[in-house]
């Protein structure tokens, strides 16, 4: 009885410890799937709603017909109410004669629409979508601007904007403390000037000198134009050079530029000659198109690239600071009729102040020191970036256009011809050249080998078009000798 009763009363004790155990274990796995199903549930939750704000954000920079025509609308309504102005306003809001066309794109807040005014093609441009988002003109707040600010004091305003936006604050202000240094003399090579007087007679000009003051809303929507580091760019250089796009009007915090196609990497020709080859923008009539129609796709190409060297040099010498491209691809790129090459994209293009200010960071190797298209070198010792670019305008453009251009593979049979040789080693040795084409150097070094490749390929491109047969009168070879200097002390 006793071992079989112990037998029996330990079977079922076993029999009640394995239903513990399974109860145990499912309260446990339930624990467990309550515990899984809440962190899924959670993690669900946070994917859905980063996918919500990705979407938004993506749609944000989405570009559209729709929201674009609303936000000319929204400026429509703006200028309506009295708080914005400009020469185009009244053309897109009452006269319809801006012409909306399509959407571009938009990228981080910057919109860019296409329209045609009065009959011509133009691109509308704006930083950021709202007039409200830019800061307002702080003097505005404390007094009546249509009473009491003159003229002059808008160009004052203007100027110092224009500086801060170009980055050569800093740069005015050591040059007059040389020139305090120096007595205060008549002034040096750049026609006796000082930053602060040739600036503000460029502004003069550009803001219409005249005895009336300016009212609430043109001051308003100048400021918003200002705070546009392209704006300014375009608009202070377009009257001095020819290598960028111009601005014909504006409206609010939007502004027009000349409608340009531009190039593509895809493209054997980077631009679309087909486009070129009619009559040329300030050409010389009939038989200046009739010229462009007899050049062929390579010697346009040629004159393409002439135009390129040119605009090295004229960024490089033609200013008190050198012009730094930190972006250069054919997208960012144009040509006239005339196959004048013009920068149509300049967010990323700075004058030598600012070039040093981003340059000069701290580095532990010299890739840390690659801003874009624009590098330096790392001194290890200081951990510190050198300021000055190493490489050079010339230096890239050979890298990415002309070495595409002039490659065997696209030159084919003539690729073996003495001229193409000796042009595609000229542009081998260019893009591995550091040095720029700047004038003001003493001595050789960098600069000095980055002048010799320029003028060699100058030369060869010249001896190219000469060869083929065609006259140089209409576009044609550009001299060092001759290249007028326009000496902008800023």
């Amino acid at each position: 009885m006793l071992p079989g009763g112990l037998v029996s009363g330990g079977g079922g004790g076993g029999g009640g410890g394995l239903c513990l155990l399974r109860w145990l274990g499912l309260r446990l796995w339930s624990r467990r799937g309550t515990l899984v199903f809440a962190l899924l549930w959670f993690g669900s939750w946070l994917f859905l709603n980063g996918l919500v704000l990705v979407h938004r954000s993506i749609l944000s920079d989405y570009c559209t017909d729709d929201k674009s025509k609303r936000i000319l609308q929204r400026l429509c309504l703006e200028f309506g109410e009295g708080s914005v102005t400009g020469d185009m306003c009244e053309d897109l809001c009452v006269l319809g004669l801006v012409e909306y066309k399509r959407c571009l794109y938009y990228e981080n807040g910057k919109k860019v629409i296409e329209a045609r005014w009065r009959g011509n093609p133009v691109i509308l441009k704006s930083k950021l979508e709202n007039f409200s988002s830019y800061e307002p003109l702080g003097i505005l707040d404390y007094q009546d601007a249509a009473e009491e600010l003159s003229p002059m004091d808008v160009v004052f305003y203007a100027t110092l904007e224009v500086r801060n936006s170009l980055g050569l604050a800093q740069a005015v202000e050591e040059e007059e403390e040389e020139e305090d240094g120096d007595g205060g003399g008549g002034g040096g090579g750049g026609g006796g000037s000082t930053g602060n007087s040739s600036l503000a007679r460029l502004w003069e000009k550009t803001l219409k000198s005249r005895d009336t003051s300016f009212s609430r809303a043109e001051l308003a929507s100048l400021w918003s134009l200002l705070q546009q580091e392209e704006y300014t760019f375009l608009r202070v250089l377009q009257d001095l050079s020819t290598h960028v796009a111009k601005v014909l009007g504006s409206c609010g915090h939007f502004y027009a530029v000349e409608f340009l196609s531009a190039g593509h990497a895809w493209d054997q020709n980077i631009f679309s000659l087909e486009e070129a080859g009619g009559s040329g923008a300030g050409g010389s009539g009939a038989r200046g198109s009739g010229a462009r129609d007899r050049w062929s796709a390579r010697e346009m190409v040629h004159r393409i690239a002439l135009s390129f060297l040119d605009m090295v040099w004229h960024f490089d010498n033609d200013f008190t600071h050198r012009l730094h491209l930190c972006d250069i691809k054919p997208e960012n790129f144009a040509i006239r009729k005339d196959l004048t090459v013009v920068a149509i994209d300049v967010d990323m293009a700075f004058f030598e102040p600012k070039m040093r200010d981003i340059l000069d960071q701290n580095c532990s190797s010299d890739d840390d020191c690659n801003f874009f298209d624009c590098s330096s070198s790392c001194n290890l010792d200081k951990q510190r970036c050198n300021a000055h670019r190493s490489n050079s305008n010339l230096k890239v453009i050979c890298e990415k256009i002309f070495r595409p251009w002039f490659s065997p593979t696209l030159l084919g049979a003539k690729a073996g011809l003495p001229l193409q040789v000796e042009l595609q080693r000229a542009v081998q040795e260019c893009s591995e050249t550091d040095g720029g084409v700047e004038e003001d150097v003493g001595g050789g070094g960098e600069a000095g080998q980055g002048r010799g490749v320029h003028q060699r390929l100058l030369n060869i491109l010249t001896r190219l078009l000469q060869e083929g047969g065609a006259s140089t009168e209409e576009g044609g070879a550009w001299e060092e000798k001759g290249h007028a200097h326009t000496a902008l002390n800023f």
